[in-house]
């Protein structure tokens, strides 16, 4: 049997460094918020001043935190400015002149996320805020921070990370603006990106900093995003056309030119089986000291054979050619992902006027023993005292809650958390769970007994991963579940199960409940799992997110069919019946999701009323940077398949707020405020007979009086019908 090509990754112990000569002040009480603090600490100055959206929790589930205390175990000083007046640079000169540099993040949430709606109106509140106010950052917060921190000092290096930043690390549609813009890296004119959970890099980059060098001296810095003039020497270059071109490419502009980007050169691409050796000469004609070697990708099994699998890199049509064409877009966006497994993905390029964008390898995962040092840190686990009594929201939610794992193999095309975490599953040991519980028994104020949650990205995928380390290291599934769950996923839930058993034994704790999202499809097949998590962990009410009922839209989703749910469903009033409870599953479903028209959204309405569920708990389909459900949206193409221009498959996406609209209207069809709506809706598309009080239809007569009930049954508690 042929040996595959790519072995596990790995890195140097995340706590393996020598320590910084400022470890000698110790750990602080909270990071300093003021020259005062500073003061008190004996400190003159600080390496290192984060800058965040988020009002600052000493808490692991915030992200300033986390940087923060690990930084400190490196033996740096380290500075939080939170929420700082962006009106001038001012306030980015509280704590003085970083020694070292400025890390800037946007908080636990997208700042354009956090301040609009799906509808693109502005929220009056902010979770992560003091007295959940809104309006305590700015738009796009990441570029405005950074440049104020660049205005403050202009010498001092500036590092941005977060979710907000590594969703934007290449160029990404923006749907506030319906627009592509460029890596926020370039606006922001920052120095490095950190991408992901940065854990590893932000080690990495302050002890490379604090040894002399710049950012000019961290290619090789997994998980980082940098500016560069020109590929860096030695490297071997993949043109991404040749990994998945958008047919037929002999017929197109070359998106690789470049000579004038403010016109389309006339299509004069090389024979599929030649380096485009126009494209060569003009890389190395005034780009490269040395020339890099370009290769074409039917050429890529044989040229690549002998070449360093450590230094080949994939080139991505540049900002201009997809900020154009849409379909690029949805290209570039597809290799994107693709490149995603840290044990076999390519270093990414793409070019932004005369400068390249130069993204390294995904960061490798934290081990246990890793993340649990990481979650152990000394974190006082509240607000800082500055906030005297004033609630945030977010800490409110978190406070009584165990994060156990992080990453997400599923793999869902309109959510963030595979971008951002990954997926490969990073778990936390049992013993370090159960003492954070312990933690919390003994120093949350005002504690009662109940932890609100064991949980993370997902409720229930503890300790999954792939049973076959190799095989991990070679894979290039988008998703481990689907459209089948892969043969070599482990699916065995019983650490998660004793891990419950345990906790919910410890002394002073009631009950452990379970609020994280739960991936049913995987709970279906350890019936064990699913009778402990019914029997002892659900407070009546347990999350389930099957998205939709229709197999098209499903597909769009990557999310499992409507039959797993019915296999689940069909355990949990089991087992609830066996422990004597009324329970009940709160679904969450998404309208306008890209490829769901209004045809399969008037099908999952009559598919809610057929089961009696009345939904309250809904959302529109939100494009957020980077997913693959956004490259859909914009494109109008599906990046889960090779792309073709003229015969790709199209995905419609309901975008004007008409459309948006009524696909939410059909989620909430028994609201009284939608009838009137509905009943037009659904005449324009000849559903006439699904207006009336039977059954089988949908909204009642025009005649109906709006106060009467339409059904005698008692409606359940929170907002949906249960038979």
């Amino acid at each position: 049997m042929k040996a595959l090509p790519h072995q596990p990754a790995t890195a140097p112990p995340l706590f393996g460094y020598q320590k910084y000569w400022a470890e000698c002040y110790g750990t602080a009480p909270f990071l300093p918020m003021s020259r005062a603090e500073m003061d008190e600490l004996g400190w003159d100055s600080c390496d290192i001043i984060i800058v965040s959206g988020d009002a600052y929790v000493d808490h692991p589930s915030f992200g300033m935190a986390v940087i923060g205390r690990l930084l400190e175990a490196q033996g740096f000083r380290v500075g939080l400015i939170c929420q700082p007046d962006w009106k001038s640079e001012a306030p980015f000169k509280a704590l003085g002149k970083p020694n070292l540099f400025y890390g800037v993040t946007g908080g636990n949430m997208d700042s354009m996320i956090n301040r609009y709606t799906a509808d693109k109106r502005m929220r009056s509140d902010d979770a992560y805020t003091a007295g959940g106010q809104g309006g305590a950052r700015p738009d796009r917060c990441v570029i405005v921070y950074s440049q104020r921190c660049k205005q403050a000092f202009p010498d001092v290096p500036v590092v941005i990370g977060g979710i907000e930043a590594s969703l934007r690390r290449i160029a990404q549609y923006d749907y506030w603006s319906d627009e592509v813009r460029r890596s926020v890296l370039v606006d922001a004119t920052a120095d490095v990106l950190l991408y992901g959970n940065a854990e590893r890099a932000i080690v990495e980059v302050a002890h490379a900093f604090a040894q002399g060098k710049d950012s000019q001296g961290l290619d090789d810095i997994r998980g980082a995003t940098l500016i560069r003039q020109a590929v860096p020497e030695g490297w071997t270059e993949i043109d991404s056309s040749r990994i998945d071109w958008p047919n037929k490419i002999d017929s197109l502009p070359n998106p690789y030119n470049y000579g004038n980007q403010q016109t389309s050169c006339e299509s004069k691409g090389a024979s599929p089986a030649q380096p485009d050796t126009r494209f060569s000469a003009s890389m190395q004609e005034g780009l490269h000291a040395e020339p890099v070697r370009i290769i074409p990708m039917p050429l890529a099994t044989r040229e690549l054979a002998g070449a360093d699998q450590n230094k080949i890199c994939v080139r991505l049509p540049s900002f201009e050619k997809v900020s154009k064409d849409a379909v690029l877009y949805a290209h570039a966006s597809r290799v994107l992902h693709q490149e995603s497994n840290p044990h076999n993905a390519r270093a990414l390029v793409q070019k932004h006027g005369h400068r390249e964008v130069w993204v390294t390898r995904p960061p490798i995962p934290l081990s246990t023993e890793e993340l649990d040092a990481v979650f152990e840190l000394p974190y006082q686990r509240v607000p800082h005292p500055a906030y005297g009594e004033a609630k945030i929201p977010a800490y409110e939610m978190i406070k009584t809650s165990v994060n156990i794992m992080r990453g997400c193999f599923g793999g869902c095309t309109f959510c963030s958390i595979t971008e951002h975490e990954g997926r490969v599953i990073q778990s936390r040991s049992e013993a370090s769970v159960l003492r954070e519980v312990e933690q919390i028994r003994d120093k949350v104020p005002g504690f009662t007994g109940a932890i609100s949650d064991l949980g993370g990205p997902t409720a229930n995928m503890y300790q999954l991963n792939c049973n076959d380390d190799v095989v991990q290291a070679n894979c290039r599934r988008l998703s481990c579940v689907h459209p089948t769950i892969c043969k070599n996923l482990e699916t065995d839930h019983a650490p998660t199960t004793r891990l419950y058993r345990k906790a919910r034994a410890l002394p002073g704790i009631k009950r452990i409940l379970i609020a994280s999202g739960l991936r049913y499809d995987l709970a279906v097949l350890d019936e064990e799992y699913v009778k402990e998590l019914v029997t002892h962990h659900v407070g009546g009410y347990l999350k389930i997110a099957p998205e939709h009922s229709e197999d098209a839209t499903l597909a769009k989703m990557m999310k499992p069919g409507m039959g797993s749910y019915y296999a689940f469903k069909k355990l949990f009033d089991k087992y609830s019946k066996q422990a004597g409870k009324k329970q009940y599953l709160i679904p969450y479903f998404i309208a306008a999701h890209p490829g769901c028209t209004d045809e399969e959204m008037l099908a999952l309405a009559l598919w809610l009323k057929q089961n009696d569920f009345r939904v309250d708990q809904v959302q529109t389909f939100y494009p957020s940077p980077m997913a693959l459900a956004t490259a859909m949206y914009h494109s109008g193409r599906n990046p889960l398949k090779k792309l073709r221009y003229k015969r790709g498959e199209k995905v419609f996406a309901a975008k004007s707020i008409e459309q948006r609209r009524l696909q939410k209207a059909f989620l909430r069809y028994h609201d009284e405020k939608n009838w009137g709506y509905l009943r037009e809706s659904l005449i324009r598309m000849n559903r006439r007979d699904l207006i009336g009080d039977g059954d089988k239809q949908l909204v009642p007569d025009a005649h109906r009086s709006p106060g009467r009930s339409r059904r005698p049954k008692q409606k359940a508690r929170g907002g949906q019908w249960s038979k």
